[in-house]
């Protein structure tokens, strides 16, 4: 049995120790049900609960969620339209994170699908400085897909 000020007060038998929870205002909780004897301590319940949800919602606020950024483009896309999708992938990137990039292939681009590849290796090429490829460039049905995470 363990007090409200985590004094030890030894082994006692189950009703004296409600007696005392009852006396000081306070819940029997049992900390340990498979020790044996099982420990049990003086504590406010209600409190307990409060304080343990505050510091679990607490160290959720400090977790970092990564989620995956999805840029999607097609095999005949021009330079101009190609560095605007390279700095929006900077910006995920700089933000923490991942970044799909997934070249959509329709028609006869799809016999053409390997003349392609190029494209993504341009774009691995001018953010290397901030990123590396996570997964290299990989058919799947329609699409070339690549995914790049932030260099650490």
């Amino acid at each position: 049995m363990i007090g409200e000020n985590n004094e030890q007060l030894g082994v006692m038998n189950t009703d004296e120790a409600r007696k005392m929870a009852e006396d000081a205002g306070v819940d029997l909780v049992m900390i340990a049900p498979n020790a044996a004897p099982p420990v049990c301590r003086l504590i406010d319940y209600g409190k307990f609960r409060y304080e343990q949800t505050r510091k679990e919602k607490e160290a959720r606020k400090k977790q970092k969620v990564i989620e995956i950024k999805e840029i999607r483009m097609s095999p005949n896309i021009d330079t101009n339209d190609l560095n605007t999708k390279i700095a929006a992938a900077r910006k995920f990137l700089s933000k923490g994170d991942r970044v799909k990039i997934t070249l959509r292939f329709r028609g006869r681009e799809m016999a053409h699908m390997n003349n392609s590849r190029y494209i993504l290796d341009d774009i691995a090429e001018a953010l290397s400085d901030v990123a590396t490829v996570e997964k290299a460039p990989k058919v799947e049905g329609r699409t070339l897909t690549m995914f790049l995470t932030e260099k650490r």
